[in-house]
């Protein structure tokens, strides 16, 4: 349909933030044409138009919050009209309220009240006296029903702009819109929020955008996005409730490194040259949680849930936070797919062109700190999944081997973060044990 609405872009987005519209009132668009940048809770994605047509109406100006499902824009097809349905509206009730308002209904019937008076018969008489009753009534309340009436039929505004309004103390008629035909938007009400004229003082409490000043030694405060707000809420929601424990293991990369430089060896035009350490932890996970299925699960309330399929996530850094892209169905995939399906998601993640359904699930996560120079360390479980794992760096270090000679090895760390309602302790050194097996013999992987 030609009216676009805010979309729901991840499961747990409510409400989303216009970052940025990629196209000006009036531009041709066409349906799979990046229309605006939105934030969710999750990322900041291109959104694409829905169809083809012209950009008509923008109701959501830049850095505007609106909930899921409210109306953003309007594309005119060929042959349609931009919807004139909200502004009408309003102006019906600006015009209906003429009828009862003021002088217009208090000086005018004044003449036709002492018409009726000499010439209505005597029922008449009565009706009259009736509506001038009536009408005495409504001109005592008319101050309560003209603020009614001014609330409802000049100001207008958004549902987020007036119940941000209401937390910050803001009267909506001290604020100018800069919405179409004049409407309020929420960033109308931050900005008017931001006079101290506009805010009302209610008990002490402070405007929620009211920002802490610097202190001493501090360089500035940074205010957090709608990505990191819900990182941090999601880590407190996996660190209360979700009983953690772990478990490390350091394999031999040897016959990793080994097997990785063979495939290098190929040739960088060959696929198998792109495969990565990386790629054979990922591909190992997958057929370990095969091996050792009960580790696929998660718990839910009453329940511990399993699932036939394994749907590897894959931990993404980005600019503004951190992505979890899925790979559906990683059992069905080989070595070189999954390298494959890893390298094109983890792309599109830090170029924001990921689709919703492709950061949504996943049955448990592997995240890879090597890249960047850690040894090892512990990572936090992403709910409702039963564990992650947290893969450290390939180092040179002194071993014993079989005929206790020391020998410089290639050794890399793995810690496996665990829910303890979902594995236990011998369940998941049952999961490492296949891990290492399949890690150490890498030949494995590439059947």
């Amino acid at each position: 349909m030609p009216e676009i609405q805010m979309p729901k872009l991840s499961d747990t987005m409510t409400e989303g933030t216009l970052v940025a519209w990629k196209k000006k009132k009036g531009d041709q668009v066409s349906a799979g044409e990046v229309l605006a940048e939105i934030e969710t809770d999750k990322a900041t994605m291109e959104w694409e138009s829905p169809e083809d047509g012209t950009l008509t109406e923008i109701y959501v100006q830049e850095g505007g919050k609106v909930n899921v499902g409210d109306k953003i824009g309007f594309i005119r097809g060929e042959g349609e009209e931009a919807p004139k349905q909200e502004a009408p509206t309003q102006k019906k009730k600006t015009e209906a309220v003429p009828e009862k308002k003021p002088q217009a209904e208090t000086e005018k019937p004044a003449p036709a009240e002492a018409a009726e008076k000499e010439t209505a018969p005597p029922q008449q008489k009565d009706t009259g006296a009736a509506v001038s009753a009536a009408r005495a009534e409504t001109t005592q309340q008319k101050p309560q029903a003209r603020e009614q009436k001014t609330e409802e039929a000049r100001v207008k505004a958004s549902p987020v702009a007036r119940r941000v309004a209401a937390e910050l103390g803001v009267d909506l008629a001290t604020v100018k819109g800069t919405g179409p035909d004049g409407r309020i938007t929420e960033t109308d009400v931050r900005a008017a929020a931001k006079s101290v004229a506009a805010v009302v003082d209610r008990g002490g409490a402070k405007p929620a955008t009211k920002t802490t000043p610097v202190k001493s030694g501090e360089s500035a405060r940074i205010q957090l996005s709608g990505m990191r707000k819900v990182i941090a809420q999601r880590l407190v929601e996996s660190l209360g409730p979700v009983p953690h424990f772990y478990l490390t293991i350091d394999i031999n990369a040897g016959p990793l490194m080994e097997a990785r430089e063979e495939l290098k060896s190929a040739g960088e035009g060959a696929d198998a040259a792109k495969i990565t350490v990386n790629d054979f932890v990922l591909k190992a996970a997958v057929m370990a949680a095969v091996k050792v299925p009960r580790v696929n699960a998660s718990f839910d309330n009453d329940a511990i849930v399993q699932y036939a399929d394994v749907d590897l996530g894959v931990a993404v850094a980005i600019e503004d936070g951190l992505l979890t892209p899925v790979i559906r169905a990683a059992q069905d995939k080989s070595l070189r797919e999954i390298s494959a399906l890893a390298k094109d998601l983890a792309h599109r993640a830090r170029n924001k062109r990921m689709k919703p359904e492709e950061f949504q699930g996943g049955t448990f996560t592997v995240s890879n700190l090597g890249g960047l120079g850690i040894d090892s360390f512990s990572a936090v479980i992403n709910p409702p999944q039963g564990f992650i794992l947290a893969v450290g760096k390939v180092t040179k270090s002194p071993v014993v081997d079989n005929c206790d000679q020391v020998m410089v090895g290639h050794r890399m760390s793995i810690t496996m973060s665990c829910d303890h309602r979902v594995i236990d302790g011998a369940l998941g050194a049952e999961y490492l044990k296949e891990l290492r097996h399949l890690l150490e013999n890498p030949a494995l992987l590439m059947v």
